[in-house]
């Protein structure tokens, strides 16, 4: 094992902050089984008294100077606002009392009666829930994760990104200061530590990031068979047909395809748009792409900081040199900026199938138009790629807009609006871009098993 120590750096400036040890290769089963002796406890508790001990940790990120601490933090490791992250951290706290509900109703048992026999299912949690988090959101992702995993008596284990790991071990510090000793437990590292940390002996891994690391850990949570939640990539398509509220489809163009500088799981990669509302289309979004001000993620002023990594903004350079070399218009063209990492938006159009811009994830700051001939062009199109996180389609509110919704092969999708996981909904993706789900009262199931106890009754006349 290396014993190098995790040395992050500040996209902003590209200097290197404090650093933090790696957790040594040999601890990680026992930090494991300090979870495994928490968690049979926590088991045992009521789902009132999980939830608040879980309130004492939203009382961390309501106390004012914690919530600056994390966002601060935030910023300073992967460049977003000091604005978006500050919401990340509010986002979290506003979060538990729906997952709470949705729990709630998760963990109750159901009884079946067929004859004489009366059948009840309960749910039991696994145990202890390797949570992997990624870089782009350290703190609201791996936490809907954590939540849903504690509500539902499960144990966990927090491996953030080596490129956020001060931003998550503030976030282990706030949630062992409220809940019981060794029942969440930490590890930081890179891959090697990742790898053992899955091969260990948790019984479930719930994981956001590539899908390379993706398959990866299916390979080897299948020597165990062990339980999986996996939201992986996306290219997310946005089409906009006649009828379609330009004005606010372009607001929404913008809105996720530049938060976090285009680096979210749900970012706007794809949009395709009818030829009759494509020079219109291009003007109004245009305007709105000269508007972001992109600098220091500390200002206020700043709509967009810089990327997380010279390895991301590489990767969406060399997308956009190859969509250039086969012919894609820029209308905008995003300039790299040192020192840090920026990269200012680009809007480019005239694209092709064979460019890797349409072809592979992008996640970066990239409003990229495609011409879609109809409606069977764009969802044709769409559903040929190997992701399916989530889409929007936008055009003449009606049952017929709905009917196109539903042929899309994604598993979240908005119509004339974003995504959301509001009022229940799960955050789910399909194909390559997802295995399980979360959030949902289906989504807290895939942290427990159902069991079944039968027993003989009288039958009812």
């Amino acid at each position: 094992m290396s014993s190098t120590p995790l040395i992050p750096i500040n996209p902003a400036t590209g200097a290197p902050l404090a650093p933090l040890e790696r957790t040594p290769l040999a601890s990680i089963a026992t930090i494991v089984d300090a979870s495994q002796r928490a968690q049979r406890r926590w088991a045992t508790l009521g789902m009132d008294q999980r939830i608040s001990a879980l309130e004492g940790f939203a009382a961390r990120l309501d106390d004012p100077e914690s919530a600056e601490r994390l966002a601060s933090e935030i910023t300073a490791e992967m460049g977003k606002t000091l604005r978006e992250a500050r919401g990340e951290v509010r986002n979290v706290r506003s979060r538990l009392r729906d997952f709470a509900a949705r729990a709630r109703v998760a963990a109750e048992d159901e009884v079946g009666r067929e004859g004489s026999v009366e059948v009840t299912t309960r749910w039991r949690p696994f145990g202890v829930v390797a949570v992997i988090a990624p870089w782009n959101y350290p703190v609201a992702t791996p936490s809907n994760l954590i939540l849903s995993a504690l509500l539902t008596g499960n144990g966990v284990v927090l491996k953030p990104s080596e490129q956020t790991p001060r931003t998550g071990a503030i976030l282990h510090e706030y949630l062992v200061s409220a809940l019981p000793e060794g029942l969440v437990g930490l590890v930081q590292g890179a891959g090697e530590e990742g790898r053992a940390l899955v091969e260990s002996d948790v019984q479930m891994i719930a994981m956001t990031g590539s899908i390379a690391t993706g398959k990866a850990i299916m390979r080897s949570a299948a020597l165990d068979l062990k339980r999986l939640v996996l939201e992986l990539g996306g290219k997310d398509s946005m089409i906009i047909l006649p009828g379609a509220d330009l004005e606010a489809a372009a607001r929404h163009a913008i809105a996720l395809g530049l938060a976090n500088a285009g680096q979210a799981c749900i970012s706007v990669e794809r949009i395709m748009v009818h030829p009759s509302l494509l020079e219109d289309f291009l003007r109004i979004v245009g305007g709105l792409v000269s508007a972001v001000r992109v600098g220091d993620p500390r200002d206020e002023a700043t709509k967009m900081g810089p990327m997380a990594s010279e390895a991301q903004r590489s990767i969406v350079l060399a997308q956009l040199a190859d969509a250039k070399a086969k012919g894609a218009r820029v209308l905008i063209d995003g300039a790299a900026r040192s020192p840090g990492f920026f990269l200012e938006p680009t809007l480019i159009t005239d694209l092709k199938p064979e460019m890797t811009l349409v072809q592979e994830e992008t996640f970066g700051p990239v409003i990229a138009v495609e011409v879609c001939e109809s409606a069977e062009d764009a969802i044709a199109r769409t559903n040929a790629s190997p992701y399916g996180l989530g889409a929007s389609i936008w055009g003449e509110p009606g049952p017929a807009l709905e009917e196109l919704a539903g042929r899309l092969e994604v598993g979240m999708i908005g119509v004339n609006r974003g995504l959301s996981a509001a009022a229940g909904g799960p955050w789910i993706g399909w194909k390559s871009s997802g295995f399980g789900y979360s959030r949902s009262v289906a989504g807290m199931r895939q942290f427990m098993q159902p069991q079944s106890l039968a027993r003989t009754v009288a039958e009812i006349d």
